[in-house]
């Protein structure tokens, strides 16, 4: 499937830059990867993927058949021999790290692993990245909870302080600092800095950024522990769904959303400035969609077809922050990226994507539909008014 030129340059995703792209993917086969691993399937990039084995059954990289798809290595980013021999034999133009121990709960359990794939699983793909000689822009993806949270009632900016309470979001602020300390150690050298490990022509020559999204959801996440797969396992098993923090407000936004601005954050990064674009960005919905778990979850069971509910699980649980927000100010600005599609909206795919499901459709073809649709829907906003879609 392709999307046409005409529709993509209003998106400002730039289909003539992505065509026969080699683009390398760490972390293809999450829920994340696999649709943005899809969508430069469908721009036309060669895209070869590094990462574990699906981590759920089933797995949206399955349901996609992307192992036929793109060039497919299983590998632990830890393993830096393994690591560096594929990353150098593809050689690819623009990297996208996703790789990562995803979830909160999961680092109370195993802190060690966290702290391992995020922090030194980052420091090994950008050491490996230094001595590419292809390279132009890498795009490390972090989360919005590597900010020191304050719980705030407005959103963090780029430079505010980072941190995290749990193991989780302390791995991710060390992977922001890991990545920064690369980028101006590496990356972005200046002539003044005397070293001569870098040749003057790679010097600015690669960007470096990193990414923070707010709370992204989709059809096909099957992940444990998180709120949208934990209410569609039950909702599709006729079950009620047990809530933990009912009152905690997210900023909760369609995986295509960031997608989006990562793309275009890419093809800023790749262009003989890009280092003016390197640094953080936050990518995050309109103020009005961070909402509350409660909020979402009544509006998920009134979108089930068939009855639902929930409940407020009560028993004691480990610390999750209460209240967060991001400030998406830069890349307004700076790379005219908005978000487009409403909570209601997001919601509404997400349902429709896991009742597909239900009904035993094809469901490469439908995330396929639905990326198309994302597509036509941005392209029919007037560019510079960014009407946002209800």
């Amino acid at each position: 499937m392709g999307f046409g030129q005409s529709t993509l340059e209003n998106l400002a995703v730039n289909p003539s830059f992505w065509t026969n792209k080699k683009v390398l993917v760490t972390g293809h086969t999450g829920f994340k990867g696999a649709w943005l691993s899809e969508w430069l399937i469908a721009l036309g990039a060669e895209v070869a993927g590094y990462a574990l084995a699906p981590p759920t059954e089933p797995a949206l990289f399955n349901q996609l058949y992307l192992a036929k798809r793109l060039n497919h290595f299983e590998g632990d980013i830890l393993d830096l021999p393994k690591l560096s021999a594929f990353i150098k034999e593809v050689d690819p133009e623009i990297v996208f790290h996703m790789a990562a121990q995803p979830l909160v709960r999961q680092s109370y359990i195993d802190p060690l692993e966290t702290y391992s794939t995020n922090v030194m699983g980052t420091a090994h793909v950008l050491e490996v990245c230094r001595s590419l000689p292809g390279l132009r822009a890498v795009v490390v993806i972090t989360t919005d909870k590597c900010y020191e949270n304050r719980e705030w009632r407005w959103g963090y900016r780029e430079n505010e302080s980072l941190g995290g309470y749990d193991p989780y979001s302390s791995s991710k602020a060390c992977a922001e600092l890991v990545t920064s300390a690369y980028r101006a150690s590496f990356f972005n050298f200046q002539s003044e800095t005397g070293n001569s490990s870098v040749s003057e022509n790679r010097r600015n020559r690669v960007g470096l950024a990193s990414v923070r999204a707010g709370n992204v959801i989709g059809g096909g996440d099957w992940a444990t522990d998180r709120l949208i797969p934990d209410a569609m396992r039950a909702f599709l098993k006729d079950q009620p769904v047990a809530i933990r923090y009912p009152e905690a407000i997210r900023p909760w936004q369609h995986v295509l959303e960031p997608l989006r601005g990562y793309l275009m954050l890419a093809q800023r990064l790749a262009v003989e400035e890009g280092s003016t674009y390197a640094g953080a960005w936050n990518f995050g919905p309109q103020e009005q969609d961070a909402r509350s778990v409660r909020w979402v979850m009544d509006r998920l069971c009134e979108l089930w077809p068939k009855d639902s509910s929930w409940s407020h699980d009560t028993k004691p649980q480990p610390h999750e922050a209460t209240y967060l927000k991001l400030d998406c100010t830069k890349a307004h600005g700076v790379l005219d990226w908005w978000p487009v599609l409403s909570l209601e909206k997001t919601l509404g795919l997400t349902v429709d994507w896991f009742v597909a499901h239900t009904q035993g459709k094809d469901m490469a073809s439908a995330t396929q539909q639905q990326i198309q649709n994302y597509v036509k829907h941005v392209a029919n906003i007037p560019k510079k008014e960014h009407e946002y879609a209800r």
